[in-house]
């Protein structure tokens, strides 16, 4: 039997070590589904609940193997539904493809069923490389260039492929006029900046006293360099959230995250610092960083494009952030540095650790939902992957959960969409089935879309040697994050009929499908909760009942500021009850750490 076009797309993806792929059926990719048939499911082919969550697991994919990220979905709409994962990807800079059908080149621009004109609509979300194919002669060039594009600028890429082309046999390119060949596979490769760029660097972060290292996803391949730096310098490392297990949160000297949901000590590294070093992060707050002026800083980048563009960077290092610190080392001073400095900074990490530690304590209404994450950090094991959604429950994880050496996690960094916590923690299991994962998740996006992929989950738990996926749903009836910034920003009371959602059986959801479901409703239960998921054979959903009530404090707030804004939720929201309550304002106060304190 002749080989088919979607035959060759399978086994190219084979070649290049392609091993899922995660989509969902539909008529324009008919031929790739024979094809897979043909090919008894290698790569394999995973089956989500929608088109979106099925980049949504290719981006957890990606994020926590490394390794390319493959999705696929029909012409139209379902090409449609993949767009907000693919942004995701886009924005957070990660390698997926996406392989999707159009309508029989015959019907094109005859306004066709599902026709949408998906070279336009991709084109700024794969602005790299998207590309029809038209003949099969295209390929293999175009589907090689596509996934070299997707690794080499860390993003997504897209391939349309009309459904008769599917269909066609495959024959390649021949030796001849305006015919591209390809071959496979490509070499890791390794840009380092000058050695004249280093010297002036190197005499900046010199020069400083009080240096302050801001590190994101682009130092994970440096964690020793980092480390030596930080050292050598005497320096405070914050990290933004995408970043959050490029260094362990036990070294004394890690302030932890940064941004409204960073911490105060954070915070304090940036306000006070006179050196600033960037390493491998598009951190875009800029009200989060120095005061323009008061601090020299250098920054390093492998994308040039990303460069630069933060804060006035004095020497911008362009290159790979192992390569470039291992050169940089040898050129920076020890001697005659103080240590007041460093000491602050680790008093100050002290100190930012005893107060979450009493605001998990406090007693909320049911639960407190600082309580629920820390509860989980001293449970985690090490080889845990973590996941979490956007939300009030990004704050938790954010301030709460202790990044060890080995554990991994991350979120949605900087599209902050709601709903791929689930899909993550699916997609970080297919790429480590070796090891127990957790998505933390608040009710909204559970409900958005977590309760459909369960289903998901139940399907495929059998290939995973390690059964153990816990989801973590925080059930408070409510909006929570928008709820809060509405009254800090807006200075407005919660709008109940944007803000306030149904109390959703998500535990028993999770016993329907023959998984693990704890609804728990008071705080006595959550530890043995969390040790129950830890024990379970097979997927786990935790559902606990949390407090709305609980504020997620800026590290920036004024004392006044939040009082103010406890007082503005009193006057605005008293019709809300047991919800909020006539004594917040002091239960504000309680959760802030006592002014004699700070």
């Amino acid at each position: 039997m002749s080989t088919k076009v979607s035959d060759h797309i399978l086994e190219r993806l084979r070649a290049w070590g392609v091993e899922e792929v995660f989509g969902y059926p539909g008529d324009g990719i008919n031929g790739l589904l024979a094809a897979w048939g043909r090919a008894e499911n290698q790569p394999r082919f995973v089956q989500s609940r929608h088109e979106e969550m099925s980049a949504f697991e290719a981006v957890g994919y990606a994020k926590f193997s490394g390794r390319l990220g493959v999705c696929a979905a029909t012409s139209g709409p379902g090409a449609i539904h993949l767009l907000n994962g693919l942004y995701d990807a886009k924005l957070d800079h990660v390698p997926v493809l996406a392989i999707v059908g159009q309508t029989n080149r015959t019907a094109m621009g005859g306004s066709y069923q599902q026709e949408v004109d998906l070279h336009t609509l991709y084109k700024d979300v794969a602005s790299e490389f998207v590309e029809t194919v038209t003949v099969p002669e295209q390929l293999p060039n175009v589907l090689d260039r596509a996934i070299r594009t997707a690794y080499a600028r860390r993003c997504p890429t897209a391939l349309i492929i009309p459904g008769d082309v599917q269909e066609l046999d495959y024959s390649p390119p021949t030796h001849a006029f305006k015919m591209v060949p390809s071959s496979l596979g490509m070499s890791e490769f390794t840009a380092t900046p000058t050695d004249e760029a280093l010297r002036r660097a190197a005499d900046v972060l010199n020069a400083g006293e009080k240096v302050a290292l801001l590190v994101g996803q682009g130092a994970a391949g440096a964690v020793a360099e980092v480390r030596e730096v930080a050292e050598l310098l005497g320096a405070g490392v914050a990290k933004a959230l995408l970043g959050k297990d490029v260094l362990s949160d036990e070294l004394p000297y890690v302030t932890g995250p940064i941004g409204l949901l960073g911490s105060r000590p954070s915070y304090e590294l940036m306000r006070d610092c006179d050196t600033l070093l960037t390493i491998g992060s598009s951190f875009p707050y800029t009200q989060f960083m120095p005061e323009f002026g008061k601090a020299r800083a250098v920054q390093i980048d492998i994308d040039a494009h990303m460069i630069g563009m933060r804060y006035p960077y004095e020497v911008n290092l362009v290159g790979d952030a192992q390569a470039t610190l291992r050169r940089l080392i040898p050129l920076l001073k020890t001697e005659g540095r103080s240590r007041k400095w460093y000491d602050t900074v680790c008093a100050n990490v002290k100190r930012w650790h005893q107060t979450m530690e009493r605001r998990a304590a406090v007693a909320a209404d049911p639960i407190n939902p600082e309580y629920v994450a820390r509860s989980l950090d001293a449970l985690l094991p090490d080889n845990a992957i973590l996941t979490s959604d956007s939300g009030s429950v990004a704050n938790w994880y954010a301030r709460h959960i202790t990044m060890r050496p080995g554990m991994r996690g991350s979120l949605s960094g900087t599209l902050a969409t709601m709903g791929p916590g689930v899909p993550y923690a699916i997609g970080a299991k297919f790429a480590h089935p070796d090891r127990p994962v957790f998505a933390l998740v608040g009710d909204g996006a559970m409900q958005m879309n977590g309760l459909a992929e369960m289903i998901t989950a139940a399907k495929y738990r059998d290939l995973w040697s390690d059964p153990r996926l816990v989801v973590a749903v925080w059930n408070n009836q409510d909006l929570n994050q928008v709820t809060w910034e509405m009254r800090a920003m807006e200075g407005a009371p919660s709008f109940l009929p944007s803000q306030s959602i149904p109390d959703v059986q998500y535990a028993a959801f999770a016993r329907s499908l023959g998984l693990t479901g704890i609804r728990v409703e008071k705080p006595e239960d959550v530890e043995a909760a969390w040790r129950a998921g830890l024990e379970a054979d097979g997927p786990a959903v935790l559902e606990f009942l949390t407090d709305p009530a609980v504020p997620p404090i800026p590290p920036h707030a004024s004392w006044e500021q939040m009082e103010a804004t406890a007082a503005s939720i009193l006057k605005g929201d008293a019709d809300r009850g047991s919800v909020i309550k006539q004594g917040l304002k002091a239960k504000v106060q309680e959760f802030l750490p006592g002014r004699a304190k700070q």
